[in-house]
């Protein structure tokens, strides 16, 4: 466990900023994520061993480097992955957006074939969360655990997969953000996936659903499923600019058939 206190870290401003960090490079060209405050003391180990055992699994993360501390906040220094994101590539030339889309579903599937018994069950991860969800009645939350227990599988889900997360390097496609990884269903993590892009655009999210779909063989149906549970899982994490409406009404649909008044 080293300390960046005497290495210096670009502070002009970080390179990216998410909902638990922020992301600096340092004067050897690494990429320093910073923890927000607020965190337990030992996401950044968490975070460091889900990575490395990811690694281990053939998929093609960046490689951690060092646990650290930064003006006493936890920090993880890793390899910087230069390129630009899938997402920021459609963004420039919008005609490509399926091109990008089916890499990223390409990406998913090969994720997808990896078995994961290391990490933490899916299962647990959404109890967790959908406990820990004020604006859901006792009712509702009862309803998603029952739905819960009907997840099967130990695959590697990335739990937040999008084209943002996917870098373009002159090595091929790494990918980045594990920090919700689990081992669980397949078809909960692309429902995750999808829900993300219906938050953005809808016909991106139908696009890639679709996509995925026709690649891998699953039924849409069997996807789509899923919806009130993780949009009720989502709703835990209180991301800014959440249309928490939106979710609750993909919960009420899910669980009561119907969308609140």
């Amino acid at each position: 466990m080293g300390a960046l206190e005497g290495r210096r870290v670009d502070m002009k401003g970080p390179i990216a900023t998410g909902n638990t960090a922020e992301i600096y490079l340092n004067d050897a060209g690494h990429a320093v994520k910073v923890y927000k405050e607020g965190f337990p003391g030992d996401e950044a180990l968490k975070e460091a061993e889900k990575q490395r055992y990811i690694h281990s699994l053939g998929i093609p993360v960046p490689e951690v480097l060092e646990l650290t501390t930064f003006n006493g906040r936890q920090a993880l220094v890793m390899e910087y992955i230069e390129g630009e994101t899938l997402g920021d590539l459609a963004m420039k030339n919008r005609t490509l957006m399926e091109d990008y889309l089916s890499v990223s579903v390409e990406t998913q599937i090969m994720i997808h074939e990896k078995e994961a018994p290391g990490l933490e069950p899916m299962r647990d991860k959404l109890i967790r969360q959908l406990q820990d969800v004020s604006s859901l009645s006792s009712e509702e939350k009862m309803g998603l655990l029952k739905q819960v227990d009907q997840l099967s599988g130990t695959k590697l889900c990335h739990g937040d997969l999008h084209l943002f997360n996917l870098v373009e390097t002159e090595d091929g496609i790494r990918v980045l953000d594990w920090v919700d990884a689990s081992s669980g269903d397949i078809r909960a993590d692309v429902v995750r996936t999808y829900l993300l892009y219906v938050g953005f655009d809808q016909e991106i999210a139908e696009q890639y659903l679709a996509l995925y779909c026709e690649k891998s063989g699953v039924d849409r149906d069997e996807v789509l499923q899923w919806q009130a549970v993780i949009a009720g899982a989502r709703l835990s994490e209180n991301v800014p600019g959440e249309d928490a409406d939106r979710l609750l009404g993909i919960v009420w649909q899910g669980v009561k058939g119907r969308i609140p008044k």
